[in-house]
Protein backbone atom coordinates (compact mmCIF):
# COMPACT_ATOMS: atom_id res chain seq x y z
CA UNK A 1 0.00 0.00 0.00
CA UNK A 2 0.85 3.20 -1.09
CA UNK A 3 1.00 6.23 1.47
CA UNK A 4 0.97 9.93 0.26
CA UNK A 5 4.53 10.75 2.27
CA UNK A 6 5.68 7.87 -0.37
CA UNK A 7 5.49 10.62 -2.92
CA UNK A 8 6.97 13.27 -1.47
CA UNK A 9 10.43 14.55 -2.85
CA UNK A 10 11.29 15.49 0.69
CA UNK A 11 10.73 11.93 2.19
CA UNK A 12 12.47 10.46 -1.01
CA UNK A 13 15.59 12.93 -0.47
CA UNK A 14 15.49 11.64 3.49
CA UNK A 15 15.23 8.14 2.93
CA UNK A 16 18.54 8.75 0.50
CA UNK A 17 20.15 10.45 3.63
CA UNK A 18 19.88 7.91 5.62
CA UNK A 19 21.32 4.82 3.13
CA UNK A 20 24.06 7.85 2.84
CA UNK A 21 24.65 8.34 6.41
CA UNK A 22 24.66 4.01 6.44
CA UNK A 23 26.96 3.69 4.35
CA UNK A 24 29.66 6.22 5.72
CA UNK A 25 29.21 5.35 9.35
CA UNK A 26 29.89 1.87 8.29
CA UNK A 27 33.76 2.95 8.11
CA UNK A 28 33.64 5.06 11.49
CA UNK A 29 35.84 3.17 14.26
CA UNK A 30 34.42 0.37 15.97
CA UNK A 31 34.39 2.43 19.46
CA UNK A 32 32.25 4.84 17.83
CA UNK A 33 29.60 2.12 17.60
CA UNK A 34 27.38 3.10 20.48
CA UNK A 35 28.40 6.78 20.24
CA UNK A 36 28.57 9.13 17.04
CA UNK A 37 28.06 6.29 14.56
CA UNK A 38 24.88 5.59 16.59
CA UNK A 39 23.57 9.18 17.43
CA UNK A 40 24.11 9.71 13.94
CA UNK A 41 21.88 6.37 12.53
CA UNK A 42 19.48 7.85 14.81
CA UNK A 43 19.49 11.40 13.77
CA UNK A 44 19.18 10.73 10.06
CA UNK A 45 16.24 7.70 10.58
CA UNK A 46 14.07 10.40 12.07
CA UNK A 47 14.32 12.58 9.24
CA UNK A 48 12.38 10.86 6.81
CA UNK A 49 10.40 8.81 10.03
CA UNK A 50 8.76 12.51 10.99
CA UNK A 51 7.97 13.70 7.97
CA UNK A 52 6.01 10.00 7.54
CA UNK A 53 4.70 10.88 10.80
CA UNK A 54 3.58 14.29 9.93
CA UNK A 55 1.82 13.67 6.23
CA UNK A 56 -0.29 11.07 8.35
CA UNK A 57 -1.64 13.11 10.54
CA UNK A 58 -4.87 15.06 9.64
CA UNK A 59 -4.15 18.68 9.35
CA UNK A 60 -1.76 20.43 8.12
CA UNK A 61 -1.17 22.30 11.69
CA UNK A 62 -0.30 19.08 12.94
CA UNK A 63 2.19 18.51 9.49
CA UNK A 64 3.87 21.57 10.41
CA UNK A 65 4.99 20.50 13.67
CA UNK A 66 6.20 17.41 12.48
CA UNK A 67 8.31 19.41 9.70
CA UNK A 68 9.70 21.85 12.23
CA UNK A 69 10.84 18.46 13.98
CA UNK A 70 12.45 16.80 11.11
CA UNK A 71 14.33 20.37 10.86
CA UNK A 72 15.92 19.86 14.35
CA UNK A 73 16.70 16.63 13.92
CA UNK A 74 18.68 17.84 10.46
CA UNK A 75 20.78 20.31 12.15
CA UNK A 76 21.07 17.44 14.47
CA UNK A 77 22.86 15.55 11.55
CA UNK A 78 24.75 18.50 10.15
CA UNK A 79 26.54 18.66 13.09
CA UNK A 80 27.63 15.51 13.44
CA UNK A 81 28.42 15.18 9.76
CA UNK A 82 30.74 18.25 10.25
CA UNK A 83 32.44 16.57 13.48
CA UNK A 84 32.65 13.20 11.82
CA UNK A 85 35.25 15.44 8.96
CA UNK A 86 36.58 16.85 11.91
CA UNK A 87 37.25 14.36 13.70
CA UNK A 88 38.91 12.44 10.69
CA UNK A 89 35.71 9.85 10.11
CA UNK A 90 35.10 11.52 6.96
CA UNK A 91 36.83 12.34 4.20
CA UNK A 92 34.93 14.54 2.42
CA UNK A 93 31.68 15.64 4.26
CA UNK A 94 30.87 17.78 1.31
CA UNK A 95 28.36 15.64 -0.70
CA UNK A 96 26.48 14.73 2.66
CA UNK A 97 26.64 18.67 3.65
CA UNK A 98 25.00 19.36 0.21
CA UNK A 99 22.30 16.54 0.56
CA UNK A 100 21.41 18.15 4.01
CA UNK A 101 21.27 21.84 2.64
CA UNK A 102 18.79 20.54 -0.46
CA UNK A 103 16.74 18.95 2.00
CA UNK A 104 16.52 22.22 4.18
CA UNK A 105 15.32 23.85 1.78
CA UNK A 106 12.71 21.44 0.81
CA UNK A 107 11.22 21.51 4.15
CA UNK A 108 11.07 25.17 3.64
CA UNK A 109 8.75 25.07 0.75
CA UNK A 110 6.99 22.22 2.12
CA UNK A 111 6.64 24.47 5.26
CA UNK A 112 5.37 27.79 3.73
CA UNK A 113 2.83 25.76 0.97
CA UNK A 114 1.40 24.26 4.63
CA UNK A 115 1.33 27.77 6.04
Amino acid sequence: MRRKHHDLRLWQEAMSLVKDIYRVTGDFPREETYALTSQMQRAAISIPSNIAEGAGRTGGREFLQFLSITRGSLSELETQVILAQDLGYLKDNRPLLEKIDGIFGLIGGLMNSLQ
